[in-house]
């Protein structure tokens, strides 16, 4: 049976290399311009740098191009499309028909992965995609193992499913953070907010704390706990899973090391000795929580529960 790729998103290249050598065997990159809430904020440069190193391990690189495309940001993208395939990036990661056009037009032997974080939710839609010309679907996060491992048999594509990490409650284009914060008189620009300033939205009835940040692409409210099911492996792996994503989004570089290491050696024992990984589970998830930043707590998301609409 296969192993799966343990995909992380890095903060830096340095960070790129360090995860490699922790066990990631793929990393996904980006700039903000194109692409949305990533762990770092990879230029020109820092993308060629971190194709390098890679591909020196024999570890492949995606960039995601995956922001909400405007008429105003379509003049540049051919040019970006065109960079990152000169530049040997494996796939691009999109979700507007926009950029599967171009890079047709720009870059036709680029590989493509399919990712609107919420619309993949059955396996139609992933071959539907795939028929256009994606080698990949990134599955919405509010799925159940069973409809995960049904999309899987089905599915005439590469299948990713993210593993550890938070992920986003609600996005919208507009700055309503800032506009807020301006019409009460607060210092908070109205442009170029950062994830540095760790704004939340409180619920105290439920005692919980939604991490909250805007940018180029908009406002961008996150779930209060992170996903973490490195002690629930073993459908997934049985399940024949591509991909494993650990999302690094508001983490640091250390920790990612720290959360790749764990998960590499929960996916390799699991392939050597089954029952020992069973023996174990308890164990990884311990240790994840020993490295979860203060109230930030983990759970297991939606895969053992139905999503309520």
């Amino acid at each position: 049976m296969k192993k799966p790729e343990l995909l992380v998103t890095p903060v830096s290249p340095v960070n790129g290399e360090e995860l490699i050598k922790a066990g990631a065997t793929a990393l996904l990159i980006g700039e903000e311009a194109y692409g949305l809430r990533l762990a770092g904020e990879f230029n020109r440069e820092d993308v060629k740098e971190t194709v390098r190193i890679a591909h020196k391990h024999g570890v492949k690189v995606y960039v995601a191009v995956n922001a909400l495309f405007h008429n105003d940001m379509l003049n540049g993208l051919p040019d970006y499309i065109k960079f990152l395939s000169e530049a040997n990036v494996d796939a691009v990661v999109f979700g507007d028909p926009g950029v599967l056009m171009t890079v047709r037009e720009t870059a036709p032997d680029m590989k493509l992965h399919w990712n609107t974080e919420t619309t993949a939710t059955n396996w139609y839609t992933a071959n539907y995609w795939g028929r256009k010309g994606s080698k990949r679907a990134v599955l919405a996060r509010e799925l159940n193992m069973d409809a995960i491992l049904e999309i899987k048999e089905n599915a005439e594509v590469e299948i990713e499913v993210q593993v550890q990490g938070m992920t986003c409650m609600f996005q919208s284009r507009r700055t309503l953070l800032g506009n807020y914060m301006e019409f009460q008189g607060k210092d908070l620009k109205v442009e170029g907010r950062s994830k540095d300033r760790s704004l939340y939205l409180h619920d105290p009835e439920r005692e919980a704390k939604y991490p909250v940040w805007e940018d180029k692409n908009g406002t961008h409210i996150m779930s209060p706990k992170d996903i973490c099911i490195i002690d629930e492996l073993e459908e997934l792996l049985e399940g024949k899973i591509d991909s494993l994503k650990i999302d690094g989004i508001l983490k640091d570089g250390d920790y990612l090391v720290k959360a790749t290491k764990l998960y590499r050696q929960a996916i390799d024992l699991y392939f050597e000795d089954p029952d020992q990984y069973d023996e174990k589970r308890e164990y990884f998830l311990d240790e994840i929580k020993k490295i979860q930043p203060p109230n930030r707590d983990v759970d297991t998301g939606f895969f053992f529960k139905e999503t309520v609409y």
